[in-house]
């Protein structure tokens, strides 16, 4: 079974994006999701074994004016901090380890199921467009199921 998050009219204070290696996916959902969530939103990513740092993430990132900085790839266990209200799967091995997390954690999972762009073959063009894809993919579902909603101007803030 797939959970899904639905729009929330509170965002959560911290979030966690796990995927398989740290290196591409969960990276750009933490890049994404800095600067969708709220200021002082905690946003964190991890791997379920380590990785390498993908250079095709830099270039997708870049072409919407973010970046990782320096971001290496990291494990859970790397993580100081280890506390998330939120922790969002991106791939069904990371998924299945949140779930562990949850028998001695009180903490929401919710799996995103996300394409893995390192599959793509082809020309360079073809290859960073499976890159593209899944960062409009994530930028999406962080707007839609992450975001807080905020009132209209002029309009009544929500009861």
């Amino acid at each position: 079974m797939i959970a899904t998050a639905t729009p929330q009219s509170k965002a959560p204070r911290s979030v966690l994006f796990m995927c398989g290696m740290n290196a591409i996916r969960s990276p750009m959902a933490e890049a994404l999701a800095r600067v969708a969530l709220p200021k002082g939103t905690y946003v964190a990513s991890a791997g379920v074994r380590q990785g390498e740092r993908d250079p095709f993430v830099d270039v997708v990132l870049e072409e919407v004016g973010l970046t990782i900085g320096r971001h290496q790839p990291r494990t859970l266990e790397e993580l100081e901090d280890d506390y998330f209200d939120l922790i969002v799967t991106l791939a069904p091995e990371a998924h299945h380890m949140a779930l562990e997390l949850t028998r001695s954690m009180a903490v929401d999972v919710v799996y995103w199921p996300t394409p893995d762009p390192t599959v793509a073959t082809g020309t360079r063009e073809q290859i960073v467009a499976a890159y593209r894809a899944v960062r409009d993919h994530l930028a999406a579902l962080i707007a839609s199921r992450l975001a807080v909603e905020s009132p209209q101007k002029g309009s009544p803030p929500a009861a």
